[in-house]
This record gives structure tokens, C-alpha cells and sequence, in this order.
């Protein structure tokens, strides 16, 4: 008998067993050990469950054996290990929709600015960026900045080699990953600005497949990034045409999130509607004041495309606030052929003068040079780190243009900024709509090691919290409940992940308990690397990662793969 066979064997004898012991009635997926009865590794007791479908909380304990649930209600076995869960919120893990943790989780699996946070599972691979398929150049690219700045070495060169090494490493969250656009035309086309040909076009609808095969679970875009913003729209549907047949959505950073919005959402549902599949319209935004009231605009076009059979949702990161590249001041096709490139335009002195006046526009439309905060910076220049452009360029008596372009100069073209361009208000209009999901769109940090070397949007700490701290306790934006399954229920059913996002005996045992009355974010702007209050407990896929707020040292993360290519009629 085969060793799975004899396990699921197991399990199945255990049903009744435990059936008996949970008086809600509960099927209960749980094995037992020969002549001892029921037994359970974990027991959350008396705790108030917020289940994750968006009904409401209600008293009860969870059950866990192994990596599974085994029964939600009144567990009345005992446990291995037990938590009183009296006076918290006991939800499923939360499912981190758009996250840029990747390969950060090799320099530190721990992450735990991610499962601090209550996150359990991080959809890696967005903004059209993913983890492969590499050529020879990325590749090595890839494999030398990770080798020289952290020690880690790449050995994959694609997504099913990042999962598989995910699953070698056991981070502390799991990991599931879309194909990247921009990474799939990168390695057909390269960084040129020009529509693909129909052998290219058909070169990288088999790496979608590629990619779908090696468990990928959606296709993202950043148009807003070269290369994927040379993209026609027809090359868009042909892509995403590829995730027919499956739940898995066309998640898009759109072309624009200020002057074009409307227009740029359009594209979006449109990509969906005449591809066949699902939308997921990333980190919606109406970016700089005169644009404020499209949000409005934006959430009804959203709700009239559900209403003519397009699949579409949202997701949104509870700050008023956005992280990109400081090159993004600059239009796309300014970037076009890579850094060197760019940054030859920029000392051009014919195509100069006209990026400066596109680049004092997108201030003017931010609304001045404080608005924006350098990120990450290395080198001779990292006292720039979490200053303000406008701040810097006061102090040292030099233009904010020009201090601008020397910071780009002398990074390579590589600096991190943090832009303030939208509403208080958008910001809990668009979280509480019940079309939208949180995300952090945020990677994996440590306030120590080399994870700390950067000051990052506080969204990579604080998303989760803030959403229940901030908007549900405070604010009363939304019930508790519905936070909870705009976080685990409803992404989970996004990428068609049936046994996650739910407290329902059978499911995948991520778990978290927070105090409703204390969970808060403490990450600032000014001081990003702070964990949050109020999470004391995680439990990832069975394995206790945090308890009393302190890590256990055991991490249960693996890789989370779909279930395949689709392209069915």
C-alpha cells in the first residue's frame, strides 16, 4: 500500500471517531492513532469564530490535526496543544491577494512583517512581474544580485522552479504565484516598443501555459511597466484568453490610475469580457485630486460589467498612499529599452526638456515635490532613505527636478518612492464596497538583517490590522465579518482555492485569533519596520508560527499550485 493511500486510509477511519466529540455536527477530517481514540495536535477553545464566508460570528473552538481542520464547534478532545482563544476573534489565515513578498522569502522565510500580520498565504507574481521565465541575462542577472547582496543562490528559472523551491525552503507563509506579462514578453520581445509579431504573440501564449502547467494561479499585467505597457490590447486578450476553462482571473495593474482612469478601467473589463475570464483590477486607485471623484465613476463601471457576466472584483491596500519606482515620474516610453536607455533621455538634450515637463506635470499632478518619499536607495546616496524629494532638495539648496534625475543617475536608475495622490475618503469607499479584497502590495520585511535595509510603505507591516483596527473598529466602514471575508473566503474563492479561506472541518488549517478590541498597525510612514498589536496567534497549514506574538521557530508555508492550463471552449 502506497504511504498516501494508507494516510488517507486513516483519515477516514478517524470521522466517526471524532464525529461523536464535536456537537455542532462538524465532519471532522482527522486520523487517529491505533488503540488510543481521537486525538487532535491543536485546539483553539472558545474563541469567537468569524468563519470567513461573511455570515456572522458566532462561539465555538477549532480543531486541527495535521494540516488540516478537523472540526469547527464544541471540540470536546483534548488537545496536543491547546490555545484559549477567550475574548478573540479566531478567523482562517489571511489571503494576501497582491503581494511582492517572492523571492524575499529566500532571504528570510520567517517574514514576518507578512505573518505577523495574520497572512498565511501571498499571491506573489503581480504587477506583470513574475518569477520566470527567464532567459539567459535575467537569469543571471537574477542569480548574481541575490549571490553578492544576500548570499542566496537562484537555481530555477522559472515559476515551477521558484514553487518547487518554495516548497524546499518552508517559509512561514505559503506561496502562490500568477505569470507576470511583462516577464513573459521580456523574454520573447525584450524591452522594445512595438506590438508583437504573430510567431512572438504565439511564443508567449505557450509560456502562459508553461506557467499555468507549473501551477500558476491567475495571468498578471503592469502597464503602467516597461515592458508590458508596449502591449496592444489585442495581445492582452490573446494572453488571457489562455486562463479559459479556469477560475483563475486576469489581474491587472492598468495603464493608468489618474488622468486615465476610466479609460484604462475600460480596457480592463473588456480584456476580461472578450477573453472569457475573470478581472481582478489591482490596487484601484484615482490617484491626484482633480481625479478624486472618478472613484465613484470607477466602482460603478466595475459593478455594470458584473451585471453583463464579466467575473470582476478589486482589491485595494487600506492607505491613502501608493510604492512604485521613481522612474514611474516619467512616461513609459521614456523607459523603454531598460535603464541605460532611460537615463541617456534623460541628459538628452533634445528628449530632456520634454521628460522634465512630463515629470513637473506628475507633480503638479501629486500636488508638490513633498509628496513624494524615497524608499530604497543604496550606495553613496542612501541618507536620502524616508525623506521627502522636496524636504532634500530645500536642504541642499538644489533643484527637486534635478536632485531627482541625480538620484536616478546614481542608482542605476533603481530608487523606490512612496506617493500621497489619493483620498481619505476613496480609501474606505473602495475598502468597504463588497467587490473589493485587501492586499498589501507589499513585500516580506524583518526589522533586522537585510530585509531591514530599505524604508518601505508601512502597508508591508500593517495592511491587515489597519483594515480591522482602523476601518472596522474604528471607522465602522464594514462588520467584522465582512473585513474577514474580503481577506480570506472571498480571495481564496478568486483562484479557486476551495479548501482555504473558510473554518470549515476538511479545509487547509490556517488560522488566526486577533483581540477585535486591540489589533492596530504601528507602522508609520517615518518608522515602517514595527509589527502590528492584537495578533497573537498564527497557525500556517497546521504549524503553530506564532504564539503569545513570539515566533515558535516552525513554519509550515509551502507552495500552493493550480490545478492546470485552461483554454476550454
Amino acid at each position: 500500500m502506497k504511504r498516501r493511500d494508507f494516510v488517507a486510509g486513516g483519515t477516514k477511519c478517524a470521522l466517526a471517531g471524532l464525529a461523536g466529540l464535536t456537537g455542532l455536527g462538524a465532519r471532522p477530517v482527522a486520523p487517529s492513532v491505533a488503540g488510543t481514540g481521537p486525538r487532535t495536535d491543536l485546539v483553539i477553545r472558545g474563541g469567537t469564530l468569524v468563519d470567513g464566508t461573511g455570515t456572522s460570528p458566532r462561539a465555538g473552538d477549532v480543531a486541527v490535526v495535521g494540516d488540516r481542520i478537523a472540526a469547527v464547534g464544541r471540540v470536546s478532545v483534548a488537545g496536543a496543544t491547546e490555545i484559549d482563544a477567550r475574548d478573540m476573534a479566531v478567523a482562517p489565515g489571511f489571503v494576501d491577494i497582491h503581494s511582492h513578498a517572492d523571492l524575499s522569502l529566500l532571504v528570510n522565510p520567517r517574514a514576518e512583517s507578512c505573518v505577523r500580520q495574520g497572512v498565511t498565504l501571498a499571491v506573489v507574481g503581480q504587477d506583470g512581474s513574475s518569477i520566470g521565465p527567464w532567459g539567459d541575462g535575467a537569469f543571471e542577472s537574477a542569480r548574481d544580485r541575490y549571490r553578492r547582496s544576500y548570499g542566496v543562490e537562484i537555481d530555477f528559472r522559472d515559476i515551477g522552479g521558484f514553487l518547487d523551491r518554495i516548497d524546499r525552503v518552508h517559509p512561514a507563509v505559503s506561496v502562490a504565484s500568477m505569470v507576470g506579462h511583462g516577464t513573459v514578453r521580456n523574454y520573447v520581445i525584450g524591452g522594445a516598443d512595438r506590438p508583437a509579431t504573430e510567431t512572438e504573440l504565439e511564443r508567449m501564449r505557450a509560456l502562459v501555459r508553461d506557467g499555468l502547467a507549473a501551477g500558476a494561479v491567475g495571468l498578471s499585467t503592469g502597464l503602467e511597466y516597461t515592458p508590458g505597457s508596449f502591449a496592444t490590447r489585442d495581445e492582452l486578450v490573446a494572453l488571457a484568453a489562455e486562463l479559459r476553462g479556469t477560475p483563475y482571473p486576469y489581474a491587472t495593474h492598468m495603464r493608468n490610475e489618474d488622468d486615465r482612469l476610466l479609460a484604462a478601467l475600460e480596457e480592463a473589463l473588456h480584456v476580461g469580457r472578450a477573453a472569457g475570464v475573470a478581472v481582478q483590477v489591482s490596487h484601484l486607485k484615482a490617484q491626484g485630486e482633480r481625479n478624486h471623484w472618478k472613484a465613484v465613476a470607477a466602482l460603478a463601471a466595475i459593478e455594470a460589467a458584473r451585471a453583463h457576466g464579466v467575473d470582476a472584483h478589486f482589491d485595494r491596500y487600506p492607505y491613502a498612499a501608493y510604492a512604485t519606482g521613481l522612474s514611474n515620474l516619467f512616461p513609459a516610453s521614456a523607459r523603454a529599452g531598460g535603464a541605460e536607455r532611460f537615463l541617456a533621455r534623460l541628459a538628452d538634450p533634445e528628449a530632456g526638456p520634454a521628460l522634465e515637463r512630463a515629470c513637473r506635470d506628475k507633480i503638479a499632478l501629486l500636488g508638490s515635490w513633498d509628496v513624494v518619499r524615497i524608499t530604497r536607495i543604496g550606495g553613496p546616496n542612501a541618507w536620502a532613505r524616508g525623506r521627502r524629494l522636496g524636504e532634500l532638495a530645500a536642504e541642499r539648496g538644489e533643484d527637486p527636478y534635478a536632485l531627482t534625475v541625480r538620484l536616478l543617475r546614481e542608482a542605476g536608475g533603481s530608487v523606490g518612492m512612496i506617493g500621497f495622490g489619493m483620498s481619505e475618503e476613496n480609501t474606505e469607499r473602495v475598502l468597504a464596497h463588497p467587490l473589493g479584497m485587501v492586499c498589501s502590495d507589499g513585500g516580506a520585511y524583518a526589522p533586522y538583517g537585510p530585509l531591514s535595509d530599505s524604508s518601505p510603505h508601512p502597508r508591508g507591516y500593517g495592511t491587515f490590522p489597519r483594515l480591522l483596527g482602523r476601518y472596522v473598529r474604528e471607522r465602522k466602514a464594514m462588520s467584522l465579518e465582512a473585513a474577514v471575508h474580503k481577506v480570506s473566503g472571498l480571495p481564496a474563492r478568486k483562484l479557486g482555492l476551495a479548501d482555504r479561506g473558510v473554518l470549515r472541518a476538511g479545509a487547509v488549517a490556517d488560522v488566526v485569533v486577533f483581540d477585535p478590541g486591540g489589533v492596530a498597525d504601528r507602522a508609520t510612514f517615518e518608522d515602517p519596520h514595527r509589527y502590528p498589536a492584537g495578533i497573537p496567534h498564527v497557525v500556517v497549514r497546521g504549524v503553530l508560527t506564532i504564539r503569545d506574538g513570539e515566533r515558535t521557530g516552525r513554519t509550515g508555508g509551502r507552495a500552493v499550485r493550480g490545478g492546470g492550463v485552461g483554454r476550454q471552449a
